[in-house]
């Protein structure tokens, strides 16, 4: 059995979030939350340091192999249990050391939460790549004159600098909406009660009496385990309410969503017949040798159409302490929503870098209907009589040229560019 390389994902095949997101680094996510988990234990004096330190050498070192992982998997419906085992045979001297008092959940949703973080760090870098490009393009085409278009039809005058300043808006809604993220470590034990970490915690050593259970020191562990992994610190275990979860699903689908907004108008700008923008891809075809696709468009219209569904996953009522079968049908959907935000991302960041503008395309596109783009503007002087005789004549309209220009009908559009890029030069 191969391994997923995206053959029929190519917005993220090859780029940094296929990596990340891989079966590879979310074995090695897995490995850092139990010798997190081991580091913290041992800074409250719960294992030996020698342990501790032995286990966060073996899982730095250990290589697994995902496939065989995988199917030793399906004997407890998740891979942490195979993990735990193999860890454990690899430090036979500290192996009571190794995952003591966690639960398979505390691993995999850490591990899942730093995956999360790290794919995050990329797309924002992306998206600031974007952001910087669209504000150029922006600022360069404030007064470029060009058809605004709604339902699909020819409305009347903006300027091509509005439309990117659009797309810069989106974007940093989205951006900041990643950024307020606090993604949140788990450790809750069995049932969320962190009860054997505090058993672990109040028993007596040498073993000549157990004292009560140590609530204090298991909560001062939940801490010290979130510091150690580099995630925050929740108040609670959150194993059934995946509140966390939801909101980086709706994140994501939002940075999507933002990201599509650009693709999608520019695939329409980029159609033969209107020609105002032209992509840096080859966007080859297999049968028509003078078709020039808008293939990075393509590919981030895909992921902004896909990411919503594989959201729509995550986070679904569980029952009790524990869902059986909600919280792994998470796992793949997650995955795939942060590879193909992310794939999105860094296919945006080229398309928008490479994007070629064509202003006198624009401007001629806008003169196609001879001056009927300008008919809300007639209608603001001419009676309704008036009005009706002139824009039912044939040609081009030849009366009332004074109000026929475009670029004198832009309203407030330049100054709105010029709002939006102060509010993004104003952001960190």
């Amino acid at each position: 059995m191969g391994s997923d390389g995206g053959l029929l994902a190519p917005v993220w095949a090859g780029t940094r979030a296929e990596e990340i997101t891989s079966d590879a680094a979310w074995l090695r996510a897995m490995l850092e939350a139990e010798a997190a988990l081991a580091r913290a234990q041992a800074r409250l004096e719960l294992i030996p340091s020698e342990a501790a330190a032995a286990i966060d050498r073996t899982a730095a070192a250990l290589v697994l192999d995902p496939v065989d992982l995988a199917r030793r998997a399906r004997q407890s419906a998740n891979p942490v249990v195979p993990l735990v085992a193999d860890l454990r045979r690899a430090v036979p001297g500290a192996a009571s050391s190794v995952h003591r008092g966690a639960t398979s959940q505390d691993i995999l949703d850490s591990a899942a939460m730093l995956v999360a973080t790290r794919a995050i760090r990329g797309i924002v870098g992306d998206l600031s790549a974007i952001m910087r490009d669209l504000g150029e393009l922006a600022g360069r085409h404030r007064d470029t004159v060009m058809a605004a278009r709604t339902l699909g039809q020819q409305a009347v005058p903006t300027t091509f600098g509005l439309k990117a300043a659009g797309w810069l808006a989106g974007l940093m809604r989205a951006r900041a909406r990643l950024r307020e993220l606090r993604l949140p470590a788990q450790l809750g034990g069995a049932a969320g009660t962190l009860a054997a970490f505090a058993e672990h915690a109040g028993a007596s050593s040498p073993p000549s009496g157990v004292r009560g259970a140590d609530a204090g020191t298991a909560l001062l562990l939940a801490e010290v385990f979130a510091e150690e992994i580099g995630l925050a610190a929740p108040p609670m275990p959150w194993h059934a309410e995946r509140s966390p979860v939801t909101e980086l699903g709706a994140a994501l689908t939002a940075t999507a969503r933002a990201l599509g907004k650009p693709a999608t108008d520019i695939v329409l700008m980029a159609q033969t017949e209107v020609g105002e923008v032209a992509e840096s891809s080859a966007g080859s075809s297999s049968a028509m040798p003078q078709k020039r696709n808008p293939a990075l468009s393509v590919l981030v219209r895909s992921a902004a159409f896909q990411v919503p569904a594989y959201a729509q996953v995550l986070g679904q009522v569980g029952e009790h302490e524990r869902a059986a079968g909600a919280w792994q049908a998470e796992w793949l959907p997650l995955r795939e929503a942060l590879r193909l935000t992310g794939g999105a991302a860094e296919t945006a960041a080229e398309l928008v870098a490479g994007l070629r503008v064509f202003p006198d395309r624009m401007r001629a596109n806008a003169e196609l209907t001879g001056g009927r783009l300008l008919a809300e503007r007639l209608a603001a002087h001419l009676d309704r009589e008036a009005l009706d005789e002139a824009l039912s004549a044939e040609g081009p309209l030849q009366d009332h040229a004074e109000l026929l220009d475009p670029a004198a009908y832009l309203g407030a559009a330049p100054e709105l560019v010029d709002r939006i890029l102060a509010t993004y030069r104003e952001q960190p």
